[in-house]
């Protein structure tokens, strides 16, 4: 599995010790305020597993992410395939941080290396970040690491429940970029 490192980050496989943290920001609103609902510890659990077979399987995926100088766990980022039932496929990049790390630059930080380690190990053409419309902080770490935006791509998320929360943007970067 790869692991990857930046000035201040550490991106890594998941740990018995992610669990709690994980858990917390899964239950916290503001954190989850773009997703339907929070998430159960069974189900942040459950999440971790699966982030971590992938990690496993492929050797990238959702990495665990962690503050170097102090070992502290902050949330995750990485890539993964594009779900089936989307109308457009690729690689996609995300990133979610625990609140208290919001503010230092660590989603850039960490989308960078997830997106340089996307062209050169995986020798992608393009990825994509996806988001809820009116989630602006995350449509800012995507300009930050050079996406663009097409409002051609918007579309209506069918994993979404009716609401607000439906309608979503895409951002892209080629490897040119």
């Amino acid at each position: 599995m790869s692991e990857l490192r930046t000035d201040r980050l550490l991106l890594r496989a998941w740990r018995e010790s992610d669990l709690a943290p994980w858990a917390a920001m899964n239950a916290d609103p503001e954190v989850r305020a773009y997703f339907p609902e929070l998430l159960t510890t069974e189900q942040s659990d459950a999440s971790v597993a699966g982030f971590q077979a992938d990690l496993d399987l492929r050797g990238w995926g959702w990495w665990a992410v962690e503050v170097r100088a102090t070992g502290e766990f902050i949330g995750f980022t990485g890539l993964d395939p594009v779900e089936d039932d989307m109308p457009f496929t690729g690689v996609e990049a995300g990133w979610r941080l625990t609140r208290t790390a919001w503010g230092h630059g660590y989603a850039t930080e960490a989308a960078r290396a997830a997106v340089d380690f996307g062209f050169r190990r995986l020798d992608l053409d393009e990825i994509l970040a996806v988001t809820v419309a009116t989630n602006l902080r995350s449509q800012a770490v995507m300009r930050r690491i050079g996406m663009t935006h097409d409002p051609a791509d918007d579309f209506d998320d069918p994993s979404m429940p009716e609401g607000p929360l439906r309608r979503s943007v895409v951002y892209r970067i080629g490897r040119a970029a």
